[in-house]
C-alpha cells in the first residue's frame, strides 16, 4: 500500500466514524459532532486565556518592559500556529490533531512522542492553573496561607471542571462559551479603560535582566508561552467541531487573534498602573491594577471573582483536551486501551480521570514540598512539552508540501503554507532555546520516560497483528 498522496485527506479511525467497531467487536454508534465555530473559537479563548494574564504579568516583571515586546512576538508566532493548523487540520479533520499529523507524515513513532509530550505537558498545565486560583481566592476569602486551605482550593477548582467534561461535550461547550464571555468581556473593559490611568513611571527599565535584550526577549517568550497554551484547543478536539475542514482553522485565528488583543491590551494597562518594583512581590497583579483603577479594594475583589471563574473555565477545556489526545493515540494501540474508551457525553472518561488524578498528586507535591521547589520546575517543563507537538507538526505540513508537485500545489498557494510552516517551525525552536538549559534537559528526560510505554505498546500490537 503506497503512502496517500499530500492533495488527499488520509482517513484517520476517529470516533465520529459510524462505521469504527468497539472493543467487542460492535459497531459503535455514530457520535455528533457538537462543536460549531462559536463553541470550538470559544475553546480556543477560553483554553488560552486562563490564569496566564492573572499571574503572569508578575512573572516577568522582573525582565521590564522588553516582556511586552515578547508578548506582541508570542502574539504573532500564535498566529502563525493558528493558521498552520487550520492547513493541517483540512489534511485530517479528527481529534488528536497535534498526534495525528506527526504521524501521518513520520510513522507511529513521530505520533507517539508528540502525543506523550503534549499529554504531559496538559496535566502539568491543569495543575499550575489550578493553583493560580488559589491567590485570588486569598482576595475574595483570606486564606491566611494555610497550606492545607490552599490546597483544598486547589483541588476543588481542578474537581469541579472534571465533573463538567464526566456529563459530556455539550456541556463542556457550554461552560466553555459563558466561562469565556464571563472573562473576556470585563478584561476587555479594564485593559481599555485601564489605559487611560497609564502612569509611564511605573513601566520601570526596558531590560530589567541584566542580561542581553535578544537573551532578556526569549527568557521572557519561554515564560509567556505559558499563556498562549491552547491555540492547537480546535485542532485537538476537531472530531467534536461540526465543518472541522473551515472551522478549525478559523476557530484558531480568531481566538488567538481575540486572545492576544486581550493580552495585550491587558498587560501594557498592568504595567502602567503597578509600580513596577510592586508588581515584581505582586501576588494578585490584575487585582492591583484595578484597585490603582478605583482607588479602593472593591475593585479588586470584582475582578478576583472574574479570575476565578475564566481559571475554572480554562480548566474546564484543558481537562478535555488532555483527555483528548491519549485517547486519539490509543485508538491507534500506542496507549493503553482504557485511554480510547468514550462515555455516554463523548468524552474519554479514563482519560479525564488519568490526569485529574495525575494533577492532584501535583498538586498535593506542590504543597507538601513548597511551591517555590518542586512544582516551579515542572511549570517551566511546559515550554519544552507544549512546543514538541508544536515542532512536529510544522515538520509535518513541511513534509507534505516538499513532497507536493507543481501539479498538486498553485505556487502562490505553496509559498504562503511554506512561509506558515517554516516560520512555526522556526518560532517553536526559538521558544524551546529560550526556555534554558534546565527546562530542555528535564523536558527531554519526561519525553523519553515515555519511550518504554511506546515499546511496550507497540510491541504488542506487532504480535497481535502477525497471526493475522
Amino acid at each position: 500500500m503506497t503512502a496517500p498522496k499530500p492533495t488527499d485527506t488520509p482517513h484517520t479511525p476517529d470516533a465520529t466514524d459510524a462505521t469504527q467497531p468497539e472493543p467487542g467487536g460492535k459497531a459503535a454508534a455514530p457520535r455528533r459532532r457538537t462543536f460549531g465555530l462559536g463553541a470550538a473559537t470559544a475553546l480556543v479563548m477560553g483554553n488560552i486565556i486562563g490564569g496566564g494574564i492573572f499571574a503572569l504579568p508578575a512573572t516577568v516583571a522582573p525582565y521590564g518592559g522588553v516582556s511586552l515586546l515578547a508578548f506582541v512576538v508570542l502574539s504573532v508566532g500564535a498566529v502563525l500556529l493558528a493558521l498552520l493548523f487550520g492547513k493541517l487540520a483540512r489534511r485530517s479533520p479528527v481529534t488528536g490533531g497535534l498526534y495525528v499529523y506527526p504521524r501521518d507524515a513520520f510513522g507511529p513513532f513521530a505520533g507517539f512522542l508528540s502525543a506523550w509530550s503534549y499529554w504531559t505537558m496538559c496535566w502539568v498545565s491543569i495543575a499550575a492553573l489550578a493553583v493560580a486560583v488559589v491567590g485570588y481566592v486569598d482576595v475574595l476569602i483570606p486564606l491566611h496561607g494555610n497550606h492545607t486551605l490552599e490546597a483544598l482550593v486547589a483541588l476543588a477548582a481542578l474537581w469541579l471542571p472534571a465533573a463538567a467534561n464526566f456529563a459530556g461535550t455539550r456541556w463542556v461547550g457550554t461552560v466553555q462559551v459563558v466561562s469565556t464571555i464571563l472573562k473576556f468581556v470585563p478584561l476587555l473593559l479594564v485593559a481599555t479603560v485601564g489605559l487611560f490611568f497609564v502612569d509611564a513611571d511605573n513601566f520601570g527599565p526596558f531590560n530589567a535582566s541584566g542580561d542581553s535584550v535578544p537573551g532578556a526577549l526569549a527568557a521572557s517568550a519561554a515564560l509567556l508561552l505559558y499563556s498562549f497554551l491552547g491555540v492547537e484547543s480546535a485542532a485537538v478536539s476537531a472530531g467534536e467541531v461540526r465543518d472541522p475542514e473551515r472551522n478549525v482553522g478559523r476557530a484558531s485565528v480568531l481566538g488567538t487573534l481575540g486572545s492576544a488583543l486581550v493580552y495585550i491590551l491587558g498587560i501594557v494597562a498592568v504595567f502602567g498602573l503597578v509600580p513596577h518594583d510592586k508588581l515584581i512581590d505582586s501576588g494578585a497583579p490584575f487585582a492591583d491594577a484595578v484597585n490603582a483603577i478605583t482607588g479602593g479594594s472593591w475593585g479588586g475583589t470584582a475582578i478576583s471573582l472574574v479570575a476565578v471563574a475564566s481559571i475554572t473555565g480554562c480548566l474546564n477545556g484543558w481537562i478535555l483536551m488532555a483527555a483528548q489526545m491519549p485517547y486519539a493515540a490509543a485508538r491507534d494501540g500506542l496507549f493503553p486501551a482504557p485511554f480510547a474508551k468514550v462515555g455516554k457525553g463523548g468524552v474519554p472518561g479514563f482519560g479525564v480521570w488519568a490526569c485529574v488524578v495525575l494533577g492532584t498528586l501535583l498538586i498535593a507535591l506542590n504543597y507538601t514540598a513548597g511551591p517555590d521547589t518542586t512544582f516551579r520546575v515542572l511549570v517551566l517543563i511546559t515550554t519544552f512539552t507544549g512546543c514538541v507537538p508544536y515542532l512536529l507538526s510544522a515538520a509535518a505540513q513541511l513534509y507534505w508540501l516538499a513532497r507536493g508537485t507543481r501539479e498538486q500545489v498553485h505556487p502562490a498557494g505553496l509559498a504562503r503554507d511554506l512561509t506558515v510552516a517554516a516560520l512555526s517551525f522556526a518560532f517553536s525552536f526559538w521558544l524551546i532555546a529560550g526556555a534554558g538549559y534546565a527546562a530542555v534537559y528535564q523536558g527531554v528526560l519526561f519525553l523519553f520516560a515515555g519511550i518504554p510505554v511506546y515499546v511496550w505498546m507497540r510491541g504488542r500490537q506487532v504480535t497481535e497483528e502477525a497471526p493475522a
